[in-house]
Parts: structure tokens; C-alpha cells; sequence
């Protein structure tokens, strides 16, 4: 569980470093996917919580 923590913090630290570039679409596109990962992380994370 700890693991999936320090990789949802991973990945919000790499959107917060993103999301205030908005005309850059490459970082938009970087926000984006983390977003998606961070969903997948998300739903991993409920899992393991409910056991």
C-alpha cells in the first residue's frame, strides 16, 4: 500500500510541475497522461484499501 502511495504522489507532483504551462501543449499532453495513470493508481488504490 505504501508503494501505490509514493506513486500517487509521484505522479501528482509531475502534474502540479505541468499544470500551470497553458500554452504548452506538450505539458498539456504530459498532464494528461498523468492524469490516466493517476485514475489507474486510483482505482489500485481502492482495491487494496477495501481488503
Amino acid at each position: 500500500m505504501e508503494e501505490i502511495i509514493a506513486k500517487i504522489k509521484e505522479q501528482l507532483d509531475a502534474i502540479k510541475a505541468d499544470i500551470d504551462k497553458v500554452g504548452n501543449k506538450a505539458a498539456q499532453a504530459r498532464v494528461r497522461k498523468a492524469t490516466l495513470a493517476l485514475e489507474k493508481l486510483g482505482k489500485e488504490y481502492r482495491k487494496v484499501s477495501v481488503k
